[in-house]
């Protein structure tokens, strides 16, 4: 009975395997793996706000409201726990998305107004707080865009034939990716270039 068990097993193992079993498993760690590098990026953008915040408030502390939208979005984007579980949980990974998007909006607003204080512009400090936020949107972007082509493949096994029988076998389900119609506005990374001086308007026709 033993060796009939056995046998039943290394077949059901081989059945598995050829029905896209190690694909999908390979392809659900890649996602695992470039999900964590994008957490890894979101959080780098996250602990710069602090010293962004505080610097920009040494030069316009008149600007309350715009530096609270910037402390409360970076607080409600830290409130949410990203684990690996968020991706097998829609509503949860809109919930994380929204708030990353509300904290890159408030993080735009917040260089828009900085472009009123030459002072600030020219601090050292926070010239180099913009060259890091700059290079962290960029990987961000990067980061999401490598999540994104994960999630395509394994969504594509786990929706083709006969590798949805070994999905619906082992539970494997498609996973949520970050939606097309923000995708542009997020991936853009906000506009840091303070070193450059607006244009003077040209002189009236005489």
């Amino acid at each position: 009975m033993s060796r009939i068990l056995a046998a039943v097993s290394v077949a059901f193992t081989l059945l598995l395997s050829g029905c896209g079993y190690n694909t999908l498993q390979s392809q659900d760690e890649q996602i695992k793996s470039s999900w964590a590098e994008v957490l890894n990026q979101y959080q780098r953008r996250a602990d710069l706000v602090p010293n962004l915040v505080s610097t920009v408030k040494g030069f316009a502390e008149q600007e309350k409201d715009v530096l609270l939208g910037v402390t409360e979005a970076r607080a409600k984007v830290g409130g949410i726990n990203a684990t690996p579980e968020l991706l097998n949980d829609p509503a949860a990974f809109q919930k994380f998305t929204q708030a990353q998007g509300e904290l890159s909006g408030a993080l735009s607003r917040l260089l828009v107004v900085t472009e009123n204080y030459p002072q600030l512009k020219s601090d050292g400090l926070f010239r180099d707080l913009q060259a890091q936020l700059e290079g962290t949107e960029n990987r961000i972007t990067v980061a999401r865009k490598r999540y994104i082509d994960s999630v395509a493949s394994y969504n594509t096994t786990v929706r083709s034939f006969p590798s949805n029988l070994t999905a619906m076998v082992t539970g494997a389900k498609v996973k949520p990716s970050f939606e097309v119609e923000n995708e542009k506005a997020i991936s853009s990374a906000p506009k840091v270039d303070f070193g450059s001086t607006p244009a003077p308007a040209p002189a009236p026709a005489p």
